[in-house]
């Protein structure tokens, strides 16, 4: 027997809610088909940070980055004018009566 509850197949169509409830709640539940284990649902671990020791070590690892290649780069890049997303474009139109 496992130590993570067991449903069967037929469970997450009839008690929907009080099981992704559970698997909110941080519950593992395996789902049984004719009694044999077919899938487990399980909550996502998502972090919202990334620990200092962690950082550190994997930024041992990585290339070195030369501070003003880096932004030259960016400048040959990137557009360097402000940014107006809104703004309005004029289109040279002719006015029904200039024809």
């Amino acid at each position: 027997m496992s130590a993570q509850p067991e449903i069967t197949r037929r469970d997450p169509r009839n008690r929907s809610s009080e099981i992704m409830g559970a698997v909110q709640g941080g519950r593992s539940i395996t789902v049984t088909r004719d009694g044999h284990q077919i899938t487990e649902l399980t909550p996502l671990r998502r972090r919202r940070f990334v620990p200092r020791e962690e950082f550190v070590g994997t930024s041992r690892t990585g290339p070195d980055i030369l501070l003003n290649a880096f932004r030259a780069d960016q400048d040959r890049t990137a557009e360097q004018g402000t940014d107006a997303p809104y703004a309005r474009t004029t289109s040279r139109r002719s006015s029904p009566g200039s024809r």
